[in-house]
């Protein structure tokens, strides 16, 4: 264990920890968007940004820097709040109508986007490019499903040629962990559908009650619920 300071208050964490870590181990409310406990830190959204002030006085994203003895942190640093600040702005500016960056923006008083609105043909757009979908199909699931398709403002998430992709299982982790709903799944009868990767599953049928539960390539289930 070692201690380091956060915004004056000092706090003892494993030597392996995150700033990001240290920060919510104080007691102090910093956002994140691309963070899981569960996955390997990213680092993309930049809404954890805080200001390290020893050993050296830089910007740093707390959640994939590591702590050091003796380090001391700032959160609410005028530089690292307009940086919160830009980076949701960028984010209403692609997603306007998801409730959940409006709800996390307002936090930081942040109302509009000084950066327009993505063009999405007409469609609203709920998805932030967080990488969580991605992140959580290669290193939780193993299945390497789908990832980031294109490059500047046409960059976007699905499957490989955007077509279904035999590497998909339907587990539905995807789903779960998107923090704006941007991806859908629907089971209607025998049948499980995830539109955004343009996946159609057949389901297994319980023994015992004869409702569906899990798509065939999870049929391992069966094993365990016979």
């Amino acid at each position: 264990m070692i201690q380091i300071t956060v915004n004056s208050v000092s706090v003892e964490v494993a030597e392996d920890a995150t700033v990001l870590q240290a920060v919510r181990a104080a007691g102090i409310d910093l956002p994140t968007l691309c963070y899981h406990e569960g996955l390997a830190p990213y680092g993309a959204c930049r809404l954890c940004m805080v200001s390290l002030k020893t050993p050296r006085r830089e910007l740093i994203a707390a959640c994939t820097y590591p702590v050091e003895e003796g380090m001391v942190v700032q959160t609410d640093t005028r530089q690292a709040t307009a940086t919160r600040r830009m980076s949701l702005e960028f984010l209403l500016g692609r997603c306007p109508e998801s409730e959940w960056i409006q709800e996390l923006a307002a936090k930081l008083g942040v109302s509009t986007s000084r950066f327009g609105t993505a063009s999405t043909d007409g469609k609203a757009d709920f998805c932030v490019l967080c990488g969580l979908c991605v992140r959580v199909c290669r290193e939780a699931i193993g299945a390497n499903a789908i990832g980031f398709i294109g490059r500047g403002e046409r960059r976007k998430v699905g499957s490989p040629f955007e077509v279904n992709s035999d590497a998909c299982i339907g587990c539905g982790a995807c789903v779960e962990i998107c923090p704006t709903a941007a991806i859908h799944m629907d089971d209607r009868g025998n049948i499980r559908s995830i539109p955004n990767w343009r996946t159609e599953l057949e389901l297994c049928d319980c023994s015992v009650c004869g409702q569906f539960y899990a798509p065939q390539k999870m049929a391992f289930l069966k094993d365990l619920f016979p």
